[in-house]
């Protein structure tokens, strides 16, 4: 009996990768690599500009992290450092004219008070990216709101 619902499962999952690759073929959306093949060599894509230092980035949404108004080439984030915290740390931001780290940042999922960055916080650009000169994959229409409804 399991495996007839093992290769039922298996047959189900290559019935929808197939229709799904059909479905991608007739809207005209390709993967980032193109349509080469996985076990093809591609060339590298252009590199993109990082915008220049700016002032912060507007948001668009409720809880949306803030993007990173400068490049971050060569920043090194790891468990050993966090170059991102030499300057936007609460120790550090006045110096540097960054933008400080939220308390937020210093709880842990149980909202208790860190004297640290908590480890779920700590590597910046699982939420937090850099702006580049790059067009949109996808067309967007996308409207932010511009207040919250009691309703």
């Amino acid at each position: 009996m399991m495996i007839k619902k093992l290769s039922l499962i298996v047959v189900m999952s290559v019935l929808t990768g197939f229709s799904m690759q059909t479905i991608a073929d007739i809207n005209g959306v390709s993967s980032l690599r193109g349509p080469t093949d996985l076990d093809q060599a591609t060339n590298a894509p252009t590199m993109k500009k990082y915008n220049k230092d700016e002032e912060p980035i507007a948001r668009d949404y409720i809880q949306q992290p803030p993007l990173i108004p400068h490049k971050i080439d060569r920043y090194r984030i790891n468990l050993k450092s966090n170059k991102c915290l030499s300057c936007h740390s609460w120790k550090n931001y006045r110096q540097y004219g960054a933008t400080k780290i939220s308390q937020t940042h210093f709880e842990d999922r149980d909202a208790h008070v860190l004297a640290n960055v908590s480890a779920r916080r700590y590597f910046c650009t699982q939420c937090h990216v850099p702006q580049v000169n790059a067009k949109p994959l996808v067309e967007n229409e996308f409207k932010p709101i511009t207040a919250i409804s009691g309703e």
